[in-house]
């Protein structure tokens, strides 16, 4: 099965791609939704940030209270570090659980899209990368619209994240989002001929 890996920093259009890919009948493994249903309680996830962080990071009803989680992690890196490699290590584990069912079906193709592919060594498992990459003001712009935040606080996440010439170095395909969803097609559909999943 020819597993493809999407991924690319935040505000640069991932979800759009993921959203055409699904269109040409591609199973779609999203690692952030994996990532929020394994914290459902009970959820070994959970129970094992708990052990880690204290139970200041849950909600009264016992799930995880996001905001306090991230005021920990966000100004300690090492904190940080220890988040990250809890998450990914279930994260990962649920998503080859997904992607052997998949096989077994003979899926032909399937896409893993997930923002941290190589933070979490998704990329191992991959057949084909696809980064998807756009200016830095673009990016800004989508990140202060959809998630309601401030200039200053967008332009922090973007910073932190990796840098175009990592993704362009470390990626199969690269898809350049700095137009319209249309624009995007073209180079969609191209890349599915090379790969073999779509027939000329």
């Amino acid at each position: 099965m020819l597993v493809i890996g999407l991924t690319g920093p935040s505000g640069a259009g991932k979800s759009t791609v993921a959203e055409r890919l699904a269109a040409y009948g591609l199973p779609i493994i999203n690692a952030d939704e994996v990532y929020h249903q394994l914290l459902i309680p009970p959820s070994k996830c959970l129970n094992e940030l708990v052990d880690s962080f204290g139970t200041s990071i849950l909600s009264p009803n016992g799930t995880l209270n996001r905001r306090a989680l991230g005021e920990i992690v966000f100004s300690h890196p090492a904190a940080l570090d220890r988040l990250n490699a809890i998450a990914h290590k279930h994260v990962m584990e649920e998503i080859r659980n997904q992607l052997e069912l998949l096989r077994r079906k003979n899926t032909r193709a399937a896409v893993l899209d997930a923002p941290q592919l190589f933070e979490a060594g998704a990329n191992r498992d991959c057949s084909v990368i696809i980064s998807v990459l756009a200016d830095t003001k673009l990016r800004l712009e989508r990140i202060v619209e959809r998630d309601g935040l401030d200039a200053d606080t967008a332009y922090r996440r973007i910073a932190a994240q990796k840098k175009d010439e990592f993704f362009r170095s470390h990626s199969d395909y690269i898809i350049e989002n700095n137009g319209s969803a249309e624009a995007l097609y073209p180079q969609i559909h191209r890349i599915l001929l090379e790969t073999g999943v779509l027939t000329p």
